[in-house]
């Protein structure tokens, strides 16, 4: 599978949300879902697992992923990811990059293959 890069350049394809909505795996949902509960301290249940990718136009979506500033921003500017953004890398990636370290070097990378 090729790589899908977020707006905010998680890889989705290395996301557990999406392989498990694209393997329609209810034990790979279950498996993300308590460990999501955990890791951010959530009610995140297995049907809440379901997720097409971000750059998706369609209704499976994280929960989070509606209300992301960050993918509404990169929406609005109809942009692949926020490395092709003219603004990269503003202060809501920033904030993020802090968190998702890996996402900034996925970024950058891209960037400078422009």
């Amino acid at each position: 599978m090729n790589e899908i890069v977020a707006f905010c350049g998680i890889a989705c394809n290395e996301c557990g949300a999406f392989i498990a909505t694209q393997k329609d795996d209810n034990e790979k949902r279950a498996e993300v879902a308590m460990i999501w509960s955990k890791q951010y301290n959530s009610d995140i249940k297995p049907e809440d697992i379901n997720c097409d990718g971000c750059q998706s136009c369609g209704e499976r979506i994280f929960n989070y992923c509606t209300a992301c500033e960050i993918r509404k921003c990169g929406k609005e500017k109809g942009v692949a990811n926020c490395a092709h953004c003219d603004d990269y890398a503003c202060a809501k990636l920033e904030g993020f990059f802090n968190m998702v370290p890996d996402s900034k070097k996925r970024l950058d990378e891209i960037r400078a293959s422009i």
